[in-house]
């Protein structure tokens, strides 16, 4: 490293170069933190979502440092040594906190994008505190214009560098898991990450006015391309919020035509239902006197054998016709607080006798009650775990997980199942869809559902991997939120 060098400046009269890249400096992570603040980020599911502040809290406090240090070369010469003090104070606290936040932001969404590094995290900034405070400690709390910026390094040192550097690794992590919904997001949430790597190694290992060896540049040009690019990258990204809530209203659009036609299918299905009942009952009872008629003649085994047959398929027609009734019933629903948990431990308390290979992991978290029809309810999770049981004839895994968030309870059914082919996922709430055998099903158990769980105000999402399984997630409201939308 070549010697330190600070300027001789003179107000407004002979501005270096140098002065506009600490202006610059500052204005891109200004810009980065006004860019985040006024960004409407209301109702976002998004993990990115619930750390963002943290990061605008970095662009606005180091924004400020780096118009400090300005201040300090344009005005520096003419302060006196005491205003000198309390302006290094307030810098050295800036680039703490800046940091400090900066580590923080990068921590917290790595924990959101994988636990299991939460535990090694916590203890981070501590770590670091003691490695800053340490040193200082030993050199003496002196007070002096010495000791601030050996404070300052010390901050560089530690925050800035690791919390760089855990920023990095936690964009370009999270980048990977919102490829689905946005390529380009991605892309530039990993080339923020990969700009953090420098910016990290600049702000972090390379004091302010130095030289590089190896390339006689300030560093401070660095600093500052780190900066701009890092809050274009950023600023880019932050589109994933309108994305996401562009995706959000074009499945509520799907759901309503979804509704509607359930509506009209509905109607259809009780007029079928109605017309064919009452000859299947006529039929059903022929049949019994028929039946009767021949049970005592040996010579008649034939036609006994006969009238089952016709009896058995009467009895399938019945059940389609009484599946049809269900599918449009249209009664007055009963809402009560209901636990839910208390809902798939009755519902799997009926499917014992099913699931002899079979086995069932429960993860049911503590979980607030929801308003629902508890019928209904039991319906759509006998349903859903009815259609997990027949995806694996020769027996597998269920997990159910039961946890709450954002004002909604979360139901998440997994199975080992064979799964379903990816163009057949969009029609499995379409009426009389289904990929069972002939007659093995009427293909409306997952339409019935999705009616249920929409009269609820709720949500159901079903996503599936060939050979590997597939995952229902159910949503409700909590609480009296139901029934205050009907008032």
């Amino acid at each position: 490293m070549k010697e330190i060098w600070t300027p001789d400046l003179s107000l407004l009269t002979n501005i270096p170069s140098i002065c506009f890249l600490y202006f610059f400096y500052g204005l891109a992570f200004f810009f980065l933190g006004t860019a985040i603040a006024v960004k409407n980020m209301k109702g976002s599911e998004l993990k990115l979502a619930g750390c963002l502040w943290l990061l605008a809290g970095f662009g606005f406090i180091h924004g400020s440092h780096e118009w400090l240090e300005l201040y300090l070369l344009l005005q520096g010469q003419y302060i006196s040594v005491t205003e000198m003090i309390y302006i290094k104070l307030f810098t050295v606290s800036a680039v703490m906190v800046s940091f400090f936040l900066l580590l923080e932001f990068g921590i917290k969404l790595i924990q959101a994008v994988n636990n299991k590094w939460a535990k090694w995290l916590k203890a981070t900034p501590l770590i670091l505190f003691l490695l800053w405070g340490i040193p200082l400690w030993n050199y003496g709390f002196t007070m002096d214009v010495s000791f601030f910026e050996m404070a300052d390094m010390r901050a560089r040192n530690t925050f800035g560098l690791i919390g760089g550097l855990v920023t990095a690794y936690g964009l370009i992590a999270y980048s990977r898991e919102v490829k689905n919904l946005s390529l380009p997001i991605a892309r530039n949430l990993h080339h923020a990450g990969v700009v953090f790597i420098f910016y990290g190694i600049f702000a972090g290992l390379v004091s302010s006015y130095a030289i590089l060896p190896w390339l006689p540049i300030r560093i401070e040009i660095f600093r500052s391309i780190s900066a701009i690019l890092i809050a274009c990258f950023i600023i880019k990204a932050l589109n994933v919020f309108d994305i996401e809530t562009r995706k959000k209203l074009e499945q509520q659009l799907k759901r309503l035509a979804q509704s509607d036609r359930l509506v009209s299918l509905g109607q259809l299905a009780a007029g079928i239902a109605h017309e064919i009942n009452n000859p299947l009952t006529n039929a059903s009872l022929n049949v019994q006197i028929l039946k009767n008629r021949f049970e005592n003649s040996a010579a008649d085994k034939n036609i006994l054998q006969k009238l089952e047959t016709i009896e058995k398929n009467v009895d399938k027609a019945s059940t389609i016709a009484k599946e049809l009734l269900q599918f449009s019933h249209q009664r007055e629903l009963e809402f009560i607080p209901l636990n839910i948990n208390n809902v798939i431990t009755s519902v799997l308390t009926l499917l014992k006798y099913k699931l002899n290979d079979v086995t069932i992991h429960e993860n049911l978290s503590d979980i607030p009650d929801v308003m629902a029809d508890h019928r209904k309810l039991e319906q759509v999770f006998l349903n859903i775990l009815s259609n997990s049981i027949e995806a694996m004839p020769d027996g597998g895994d269920i997990y159910i997980a039961a946890s709450s968030s954002n004002g909604m309870v979360n139901v998440q059914i997994c199975d080992t199942g064979v799964g379903i082919p990816k163009e057949n996922i969009s029609k499995v709430f379409d009426p009389f869809f289904t990929t069972k055998e002939i007659g093995a099903g009427t293909g409306l158990g997952l339409s019935i559902c999705y009616s249920i769980i929409h009269q609820h105000n709720g949500s159901i999402e079903i996503t599936s991997t060939l050979e590997e399984g597939t995952t229902a997630i159910v949503k409700f409201p909590i609480g009296d939120s139901l029934s205050q939308d009907k008032v």
